[in-house]
């Protein structure tokens, strides 16, 4: 089932603060790989969410859908997967990874309706599988292991053109209220 996206992000936000607040990470805090690593995945971050603005602008422009309030009846006839996040020992990491596996799958959808802007899509699903990896190298050498699960999402499917549109616009709208919980959470870990 769905999660409305104000119910997400507080479950987002939950679920992050209890992972950065729930176990100590002093022994991390001083580490400069670690450190290093944070700085470097919040720059691509920083960029991803910039792509993802930059095709939430497109959606805007070409089919005005712009401001979500408006849309949210459409909404409910929608069945859009979003990121329900899982605490993961002593990080945010699987949950990070989980969400970006999540959204990696369902720009495929926004791939179809703009054709156009297939470039910034692809770029878009690299700079995420990138980063996906970076997050699991980074595990692996400081716990030796990683259990995540690579399954993906089946894509959403719309009955009709108006449906793909909106859907494509709560999609971003999600991905972008993920990434920027995603970034608050690697930055409160780059501060410790």
């Amino acid at each position: 089932a769905a999660v409305p996206a104000g119910g997400l992000a507080l479950l987002l936000g939950v679920l992050l603060w209890r992972a950065l607040h729930g176990a100590p990470l002093t022994e991390l805090s001083g580490d400069q790989d670690f450190q290093l690593f944070l700085q470097r995945n919040l720059e691509f971050t920083r960029k991803i969410r910039g792509d993802v603005a930059a095709l939430q602008r497109v959606v805007c422009d070409t089919f005005q859908l712009c401001k979500e309030d408006e849309l949210l009846l459409v909404r409910q006839d929608l069945d859009i997967a979003q990121a329900l996040l899982e605490q993961c020992h002593r990080r945010t990491f699987q949950a990070i990874r989980a969400g970006l596996r999540v959204y990696h799958g369902s720009l495929a959808t926004i791939q179809a309706l703009l054709p156009g802007h297939a470039g910034l899509v692809e770029t878009l699903q690299l700079d995420m599988a990138n980063l996906s990896s970076n997050i699991q190298q980074q595990v692996r050498g400081q716990r030796g292991d990683f259990v995540g699960t690579e399954n993906q999402d089946p894509l959403p499917t719309f009955s009709s053109r108006f449906h793909h549109q909106v859907g494509s616009f709560f999609i971003l709208a999600n991905f972008q209220r993920f990434l920027e919980t995603a970034y608050r959470a690697l930055r409160h870990l780059a501060s410790l």
